[in-house]
């Protein structure tokens, strides 16, 4: 049975997650170590963990596995759910799978190493936009389609 699996810190698409997941009546956990508010939807479990590192990432890592969707824009947590055989979004839709997680991992660590070679040059990230969380919704579709339909098998 598909899980849908959200990485629940500072997720911009919880809402429409619900939404996706209640219309294709997938279980939905919202993975999080504080500051979300139950829901009344009988198919979304919020899930709090203890605080520390990476303790979330950990839960979610653990249950993902082939036939589930994750929803997360961290890396290494997307590249361990990939090779659970779990389908993993970021929440501007677009997918990692392991075409494309080696990339986007060593992009990171490229990412982080330049911020620490130049202390000034923080954070000018876009911001998340209306055409963002449209793709987040399309994909999410196809996605939970794609995924209920491998599990069915």
């Amino acid at each position: 049975m598909t899980t849908l699996f959200i990485d629940a810190d500072a997720c911009p698409v919880k809402q429409e997650a619900e939404r996706v997941a209640t219309r294709h009546k997938v279980a939905m956990k919202l993975v999080a170590n504080g500051g979300l508010r139950p829901s009344q939807n009988p198919l979304v479990e919020v899930v709090m963990v203890p605080e520390g590192p990476d303790v979330a990432d950990m839960w979610i890592a653990d249950r993902a596995s082939s036939g589930d969707v994750v929803v997360t824009s961290d890396m290494p947590l997307a590249a361990k759910c990939v090779e659970a055989g779990a389908r993993v979004l970021r929440h501007d839709g677009s997918e990692l799978n392991k075409a494309n997680i080696g990339q986007q991992l060593a992009m990171r660590d490229l990412m982080a190493d330049l911020r620490a070679a130049d202390p000034f040059r923080q954070g000018g990230g876009k911001s998340f936009s209306k055409a963002d969380r449209s793709r987040f919704l399309d994909a999410l579709e196809r996605t939970l389609r794609a995924a209920t339909r491998e599990a069915k098998t």
